[in-house]
C-alpha cells in the first residue's frame, strides 16, 4: 500500500504546484493598470504601472527578462513613443525584439507538454506575424522622427528578415507590410538609396499602401517634405471566457481526431464536463470618448488629409480569425486530457483491496481534475498598447519652419519642424486611448 500512497501523494504535489504556478494568466493583472491609466490618458502613469510589474525604477530595463516580461517592455516602448520620449522608446523595442526573438526560436518539447495538458499560456510567448512586423515598423518611425537615417535603414531590414520568414510560410504581401514597407521605403528614398526605396515602396503597393504614398514624389524646387503618422485606439486584446462544451465542440470538431470527437460528445451528453477555458478577441480601446474626439493633422493651419496606412484592430482580427478553431481545439483537448487523468488515476486504485487506497484514489483524482483545471488558464496575452489604427499623410512643403498639430481621441501635439530645400521631417502622434 505504501508505494501506491506515495505516488497517489505525489500527484496531490504536482497537481497543486501546477495550480499555484502553471496559471501565467497573470499576466491580465499584471497590465491591468497600465490599461485604466491610458484609458484616463494618463500615461506617465502608465509607465510607472509597468516599471512596477517590471520590479524596476524610472524606465529602466530589468537585469533579465523573465516569463512576460518582454511583453511588458514592449507595451512600454509604445508609451514612451507616445510621450515622445524617442531614445527610451527605441531602447525598449530593442530589447523586447531581441527578447521575443529569441523566446519564439527557443520553444520545446516542454512547452508542448504544458499546452498539452495545462494551459496554452504554459509555453512561451509567440508574437503574431503582425506584432513581428509591427514592432520593427513602430521602432522605425522612433528612427525617422529624430532623423536617425541609419538606424531607420537597421529596421527595415529587420523587417525584411521577417517578411521573408512568413513570406516562405505562405504570408507573402502581409497587410502590415504596407505600412512598413512605406516606412521603409521613405527611409531609404531620404538616405539617397533611390533603387532600395524603390523596392520597398512596391512591397507596400502590393500589400496594399495607398500608390500616392509610396513612391518618390517631384519636389519643386526649394521645398522639402513632411510624413505625418498618427496612431489611435488600442488594438484587440485576448480575454478569458468559459464557452459550454457543446459549443466547443461544434467549433473544434473538425480539427479534433475521431477519438476526442467522441469522448466529448459523451461527456457532454453525461454532464461530467460541462466547460471549455477558452480565450477572446476584445477590442483594446475602451475609453468612451465624446464626438470631438476627431483625428486630423493640420500643417501650417491648413488640414492634411490622412490616409489609413494600416488598420491594426482588422489584421489582428483576421488572424485570430485563421487559428481560432485551432485554439479551440487545443482547449477542448486540454479539458479532454484532464478527464482522463483523473479517470486513470481513480480505476488504478479500485484495483487494490484495500478501501482506504480505493478512497484516497477517488479524492486524488478529482483533486487532480479540479487542480489541473484551475491551472488552465486560456493565453491572453499580446502586445496591448499597439495602435488600433494608424493614418498617414505625406505633404510637399516650402522650406522653412512649419506648426504641425496632430490630434486624435482628444489627445494633441503641436510641434514646430524646419524642412531645408530638398529635406524632410517626420512627426507622429499616438493617442493610446
Amino acid at each position: 500500500m505504501l508505494p501506491l500512497v506515495r505516488r497517489l501523494a505525489m500527484l496531490v504535489v504536482l497537481a497543486s504546484l501546477v495550480a499555484l504556478t502553471g496559471c501565467s494568466g497573470g499576466h491580465a493583472s499584471r497590465t491591468r493598470p497600465m490599461r485604466t491609466a491610458l484609458d484616463g490618458g494618463r500615461y506617465v502613469e502608465a509607465v510607472t504601472r509597468l516599471d512596477r510589474a517590471l520590479h524596476v525604477r524610472n524606465g529602466e530595463l530589468p537585469t533579465r527578462l523573465r516569463g512576460d516580461d518582454a511583453l511588458l517592455v514592449l507595451d512600454r516602448a509604445t508609451i514612451q513613443q507616445a510621450l515622445a520620449s524617442f531614445e527610451e522608446s527605441k531602447r525598449d523595442y530593442q530589447a523586447a525584439d531581441a527578447a521575443l526573438d529569441l523566446l519564439d526560436l527557443s520553444r520545446n518539447g516542454s512547452d508542448a507538454a504544458g499546452r498539452m495538458l495545462y494551459s496554452d499560456d504554459a509555453a512561451r510567448y509567440a508574437a503574431p506575424p503582425h506584432e513581428k512586423l509591427l514592432l520593427n515598423t513602430m521602432n522605425m518611425l522612433n528612427y525617422l522622427e529624430t532623423n536617425a537615417l541609419s538606424g531607420a535603414r537597421v529596421e527595415a531590414r529587420r523587417l525584411a528578415v521577417w517578411e521573408r520568414f512568413f513570406r516562405d510560410r505562405g504570408r507573402e504581401d502581409h497587410p502590415t507590410l504596407a505600412l512598413g514597407a512605406l516606412l521603409a521605403g521613405f527611409a531609404y528614398e531620404k538616405s539617397g538609396h533611390a533603387d532600395e526605396a524603390a523596392r520597398f515602396y512596391a512591397r507596400a503597393a502590393r500589400a496594399g499602401a495607398a500608390g500616392a504614398l509610396a513612391s518618390t514624389p517631384e519636389l519643386p524646387e526649394g521645398s522639402g517634405e513632411l510624413l505625418v503618422v498618427v496612431g489611435e485606439g488600442r488594438a484587440p486584446r485576448k480575454v478569458a471566457e468559459r464557452v459550454p462544451i457543446g459549443l466547443a465542440l461544434t467549433r473544434a470538431a473538425p480539427l479534433l481526431a475521431a477519438t476526442d470527437r467522441d469522448l466529448a460528445g459523451r461527456l457532454a451528453t453525461a454532464g461530467a464536463v460541462t466547460w471549455v477555458s477558452y480565450p477572446r478577441l476584445v477590442s483594446g480601446t475602451t475609453a468612451k470618448l465624446g464626438p470631438s474626439s476627431v483625428t486630423r493633422a493640420s500643417v501650417g493651419g491648413q488640414d492634411v488629409a490622412l490616409t489609413l496606412g494600416l488598420d491594426v484592430e482588422a489584421v489582428a482580427r483576421a488572424e485570430w480569425a485563421a487559428i481560432e478553431g485551432e485554439v479551440m481545439a487545443a482547449a477542448l483537448s486540454r479539458t479532454l486530457a484532464r478527464f482522463v487523468a483523473g479517470q486513470a488515476i481513480e480505476q488504478g486504485t479500485k484495483l487494490s483491496d484495500d478501501k482506504g487506497v480505493r478512497a484516497v484514489g477517488a479524492l486524488v483524482s478529482l483533486f487532480v481534475q479540479g487542480a489541473l483545471a484551475a491551472a488552465d488558464t486560456p493565453d491572453t496575452r499580446s502586445w496591448e498598447t499597439a495602435p488600433a489604427r494608424i493614418h498617414v499623410a505625406r505633404v510637399t512643403v516650402p522650406s522653412g519652419t512649419h506648426e504641425v498639430s496632430l490630434e486624435a481621441r482628444g489627445v494633441r501635439r503641436v510641434q514646430d519642424v524646419v524642412v531645408s530645400p530638398g529635406g524632410h521631417a517626420v512627426v507622429s502622434l499616438l493617442a493610446l486611448r
